[in-house]
């Protein structure tokens, strides 16, 4: 069993994550966004979205840039293990609360607003759970973590992490002996990559980076005849009408 959550699981979970995203796009376009809350009730949604995005993102990069980084690397830079831990408890720990604080915040406003818990679905308010439920776990590994701040459990995840990556044999090997808590934050995190294409996390792969260069106003017109109003927005192409339509 710990062959297959730790050394088969992590392909079954990453390979329907991309495959069933890209076969989501291709199918139900019109199902991939956020199914955002904020036109039914602002109250909550700015603060707490801030915080559990913000918090995310950095834990997200923290374990990418972590975790798959050659240890030769930091060796290189003149990085301690011991120096990379302190730092990923430090910054892991502060992320990890703003996250949670924000997940609450929102995940309150799902469970009990009436008309937020009416437009919810399943997938939306059980994914927000698991999302919970995983940064409940990352923030308890780091009590386990204070007790091995020389940095060499960490460097087990990253030889796991680089194993898998790179398809080596026997990357289950190398955290047969972690804490439990560890095992079950892993296991829960290939979980929701798995649950990802079936729930609205989609809308991840469609952050607006282009508006950051997108031109000044857009023209919007009313009606015909009417005067343009000037939004702010960039400029949308005008439909080409064949004739007789």
């Amino acid at each position: 069993m710990h062959n297959f959550l730790f050394g088969i699981y992590p392909y079954i979970a990453i390979t329907v994550m991309v495959m069933a995203s890209i076969a989501r796009y291709e199918r139900d376009p019109f199902t991939w966004k956020s199914r955002s809350s904020q036109l039914l009730r602002k109250r909550q949604f700015v603060l707490g979205s801030v915080l559990f995005h913000v918090g995310v993102l950095v834990i997200f990069f923290g374990h990418l840039v972590g975790l798959l980084t050659p240890i030769r690397t930091f060796d290189m830079m003149g990085i301690s293990h011991g120096a990379k831990q302190i730092l990923a408890v430090t910054g892991g720990g502060i992320a990890g609360i703003m996250a949670l604080i924000g997940g609450a915040l929102l995940l309150h406003r799902r469970l009990f607003d009436p008309r937020i818990r009416a437009n919810s679905t399943l997938a939306d308010t059980g994914i927000m759970v698991l999302l919970m439920a995983q940064l409940l776990l990352g923030l308890a590994t780091i009590v386990v973590s204070l007790k091995h701040l020389d940095g060499h459990e960490m460097v087990k995840f990253m030889n796991w992490a680089q194993a898998i990556i790179y398809l080596q044999g026997g990357a289950a090997d190398y955290i047969t002996n972690v804490h439990w808590l560890f095992k079950t934050h892993i296991v829960l995190g290939l979980t929701i990559f798995l649950l990802f294409p079936f729930t609205r996390l989609v809308h991840i792969f469609s952050a607006p980076v282009r508006y950051l260069w997108r031109p000044g106003y857009q023209i919007v017109r009313s009606r015909r005849g009417a005067r343009p109003a000037r939004t702010g927005l960039a400029p949308l192409p005008s439909p080409r009408m064949e004739p007789g339509e």
